[in-house]
């Protein structure tokens, strides 16, 4: 008889970001993303100089949790989240602790995507998603083994969700995924016609 067992687990965390304390207004917290978008022009720049559709602060804002309270108390919620994502990894820190290390405003445009990509130096990475109207893209996240099967033929389309090449989540407003930082990912195609507005995060092993 026998045996088939999974040997590694690629671990997707997914919560409503109301689970941890503090409470975050939902629309004083999309108040705040737009107007940051609007009154960053060091970021408007570097969005249309390197062809980012629609707007991020990741190149140009590294003091959002001071600037406005309400992302003080998101950066307090997002600690208890990604504390119990690293019990769930069972991740012997020692003497450590993750800390946040970048946190940053995503707005995507109706036609606006972000490539596939991967979050170098991090440990844990995620996004808190603030508003997602219908048709607003979800998240593809790619099998970290899928560059070494090179001779593989594809899996049917009835495969399970743990077999597939790339797993889409689409998360809505209010939800926080959390996964680890060396995990591929990107954003499609947003074919909504509103924008749909996230907050990324990185927390590094310090």
């Amino acid at each position: 008889m026998s045996d088939i067992s999974s040997l590694f687990a690629t671990r997707l965390y997914r919560a409503q970001l109301s689970d941890h304390a503090p409470t975050v207004d939902a629309g004083e917290l999309e108040a705040s993303c737009l107007s940051i978008a609007e009154d960053d022009e060091a970021g408007q720049a570097w969005c249309e100089e390197n062809g980012f559709p629609g707007y991020t602060s990741y190149a140009s804002l590294t003091d959002l949790a001071w600037r406005f309270p309400i992302f003080a108390d998101l950066v307090k919620s997002l600690d208890a989240h990604v504390a119990a994502f690293v019990e769930d990894l069972a991740f012997d820190l020692g003497e450590g602790r993750l800390v946040l290390e970048d946190i940053w405003v995503n707005i995507l445009p109706e036609g606006g995507s972000h490539s596939g990509h991967l979050h170098p130096h991090s440990v844990i990475s995620g996004t808190t998603y603030v508003t997602m109207p219908d048709g607003a893209s979800a998240i593809r996240f790619e099998d970290p083994r899928l560059a070494f099967m090179m001779a593989a033929p594809p899996r049917r389309k009835d495969a399970p969700s743990d077999l597939r090449s790339f797993a889409y989540v689409r998360p809505s407003s209010g939800e926080v995924l959390l996964w680890e930082s060396w995990l591929r990912h990107e954003v499609p195609l947003n074919t909504s016609e509103e924008e749909r507005i996230s907050v990324s995060f990185n927390y590094a092993w310090r």
